[in-house]
């Protein structure tokens, strides 16, 4: 069915049911009902190029990523941002274009999508301290949302969504002091990302609370891989003066420090305590009715839907100031956390 027919057997303008499918203010809720449900009754999808040259907008959004050998987005917990992002996109009726580009390439990607019109917003993903990109996409003009924050003075004048990293692990390592724990290992992602960086502020800060000098042999940072969690395990275990306690800054991490506490034969829990980062992960569940691992807990998925919201949001809205949600992580009790070894 295309638009004239569908107009006519609700005997209504083309312009009224373009107007109200499309969320125009000055149609009526009445009737805007009354269209929509006569849309899906009768599978009505509205052309995309006319849809654009009737709103001004493509309907579109984009996600850049870049391909590096020093960090890969593409990952299981950016599989689970762009899920939740693209139940909102689907819901709404919104397209979603992927960008893969190598690191180099990043800054003319945005400008070539914005010279080319072919998106109305875009989220960015992986901020780094004072990240480039964000004065690159207020110079171009194009409507943003940041999934986490670049560190920087600036971060109340632009868009962004992000968990409260700092607060999380030093709520985390202070569990792990008042076990008992003096030697806590800290396994984080690449510190030159805004949320690695307050994570191993968050550690610092619980240390020095408790009078506990930090030693940076127990602190690794890479690229958040099984791998990297068993190589650096074994590089805090196998030693001398060992870790007795690890905080991890993923899950994926975590399992690498699992095979390592199999290759030395300890007891996970008992020989070593161990936190990771929970992002709620759809492959990588955290336990069914109970956790196995304990936790700093925070859906990733959920971050997805609010960025898209918000993006959606400041898209028809630009005259409204950018929004900012910080979320707050749960600390999970699993059977991996116990008294400091005597």
């Amino acid at each position: 069915m295309n638009l004239k027919e569908l107009s006519t057997l609700l005997g209504l303008s083309q312009t009224t049911v373009s107007r109200a499918l499309n969320g125009y203010p000055e149609v009526s809720e009445v009737t805007r009902q009354k269209v929509m449900k006569a849309a899906r009754k009768h599978n009505y999808a509205p052309n995309p190029r006319a849809r654009g040259l009737a709103t001004g907008r493509n309907h579109a959004v984009g996600h850049i990523i870049p391909l590096s050998k020093g960090h890969e987005m593409v990952n299981p917990v950016f599989a689970d941002f762009i899920a939740g992002a693209s139940e909102i996109y689907s819901r709404e009726n919104i397209d979603m274009l992927l960008t893969v580009v190598p690191d180099s390439g990043e800054a003319d990607a945005y400008r070539k999508i914005a010279a080319k019109g072919s998106v109305d917003g875009v989220i960015v993903h992986g901020p780094k301290a004072d990240d480039p990109r964000i004065k690159l996409l207020r110079d171009i003009g194009m409507p943003f949302v940041v999934h986490g924050r670049s560190g920087s003075a600036d971060e109340n004048d632009y868009a962004w969504v992000d968990m409260n990293n700092q607060r999380a692990f030093e709520r985390a390592t202070k569990f792990l002091i008042d076990l008992g724990h003096r030697r806590i290992g800290l396994l984080n992602g690449l510190e030159t990302m805004d949320f690695a960086a307050k994570r191993r502020e968050g550690y610092r800060a619980a240390l020095d609370a408790a009078g506990i000098a930090e030693d940076p042999s127990l602190c690794h940072s890479a690229e958040m891989t099984e791998e990297f969690g068993y190589v650096a395990a074994m590089n805090v275990l196998n030693r001398p003066d060992p870790a007795t306690a690890l905080l991890t800054s993923s899950i994926i991490i975590g399992y690498g420090v699992r095979r390592a506490l199999d290759t030395l034969k300890l007891t996970i829990g008992k020989d070593v305590s161990l936190i990771v980062h929970d992002d709620e992960l759809s492959y990588m569940r955290n336990g069914s009715s109970e956790p196995i691992y304990t936790a700093t807990r925070s859906s990733v998925r959920l971050a997805g839907r609010i960025c898209a919201e918000m993006l959606l949001e400041q898209i028809a809205h630009p005259e409204r100031p950018p929004r900012h949600e910080l979320l707050d992580a749960d600390l999970i009790i699993g059977h991996t956390t116990g008294p400091a070894p005597r």
